[in-house]
């Protein structure tokens, strides 16, 4: 027999100026998980990020393009791993969760777990900014009415991926709407979720958070209504196509009733528009149901990958020597 399998477990910390609580950050993790190899990406910090986490025991990578977006999709592609962490360098998630967390990959029963900050309330206390917390409840009653889902916490930055999920997302965003994207993909592509509660905490004094409420409160729509159009693009387009066939009604019930009162039309112009507007709706259900077609023909290439990407993985091939 070969030499049993290790799990590798990487925990992947983010960070953008977090010298006031990068310290403590990375040897909180590297005491909760010692298993572990800790990462941090630092993007471009201005002050002593890099420096204070190299000492305090991680490996120090930089990613010189701007956006949480960006470092996320970098570490997934440079670090190889059986279990991805993904946590903030902010000190407002516990690493004495993490073992928790880990356990319903471990048991193959989730590719990807939640750290759900809103069930137990500890966001909406701990949080001082009440416009996060508004957008947070927005976005997750848009997501779960759009995937027909039951999901708490949209847009927490404590996950847990497997290496299945990690290393075959396609990462579009740029910023802090990842999360969002996260979530969007993996409900389409039906992997499995679980979300189990934590404990958040707010910042601590003196440590500035990167977020702009509106800025990147329209970024994550903007991904919404992206993921929206490339991934249910029947039902986008039959919305636009309802649009424009109402506003045909509106248009062209008064040119109707007046030919069949007059057999005449005299308003050329509105005839003219209502057509048009029918036109449009047409062409708009039709774009529908052939992106719907095509969209359905990507997801049955994407199971095919990721059943080739499983087999190509040695954890499948030594599954039943594995040693944790």
């Amino acid at each position: 027999m070969g030499a049993q399998y290790v799990m590798k477990v990487a925990v992947l910390i983010p960070c953008y100026n977090e010298e006031l609580t990068i310290d403590k950050v990375v040897r909180d993790w590297r005491k909760a998980l010692p298993e572990a190899t800790v990462y941090v990406y630092d993007n471009n910090s201005r002050d002593n990020t890099a420096l204070i986490a190299k000492k305090a025991g991680a490996i120090v990578r930089r990613e010189t393009r701007q956006g949480k977006g960006n470092v996320i999709r970098s570490m997934f592609r440079d670090v190889d791993a059986d279990i991805y962490v993904m946590i903030d360098g902010d000190d407002t998630y516990p690493a004495s969760a993490a073992r928790t967390l880990m356990q319903p990959i471990l048991e193959n029963e989730a590719d990807m777990v939640i750290g759900d900050r809103l069930s137990n309330g500890s966001y909406s206390a701990e949080n001082k900014r009440p416009l996060h917390d508004f957008g947070n409840r927005m976005v997750r009653s848009l997501i779960n009415r759009l995937f027909d889902s039951n999901l708490r916490d949209i847009m927490t930055g404590y996950r847990i991926f497997n290496r299945r999920f990690a290393k075959t997302m396609p990462i579009k965003s740029e910023g802090f709407e990842i999360e969002t994207e996260m979530t969007l993909h993996a409900l389409d592509k039906n992997f499995r979720i679980v979300e189990i509660p934590i404990d958040y905490r707010d910042r601590p004094e003196g440590s500035v958070s990167k977020l702009n409420t509106f800025r990147d409160g329209i970024r994550v729509l903007k991904t919404v209504f992206r993921i929206f159009k490339d991934y249910r693009p029947l039902a986008f387009f039959t919305a636009v196509a309802l649009i424009f066939f109402v506003l045909g009604l509106i248009v062209g019930i008064p040119v109707i009733s007046e030919f069949i009162s007059t057999h005449q039309i005299a308003k050329i112009p509105s005839a003219i528009l209502a057509v048009g507007l029918m036109i449009l709706a047409t062409n708009s259900l039709t774009c529908g149901f052939i992106l719907d077609t095509i969209v359905s023909q990507h997801r049955d290439e994407y199971e095919l990958m990721l059943n080739q990407h499983a087999w190509q993985h040695p954890l499948f091939e030594e599954k039943e020597r594995i040693h944790w």
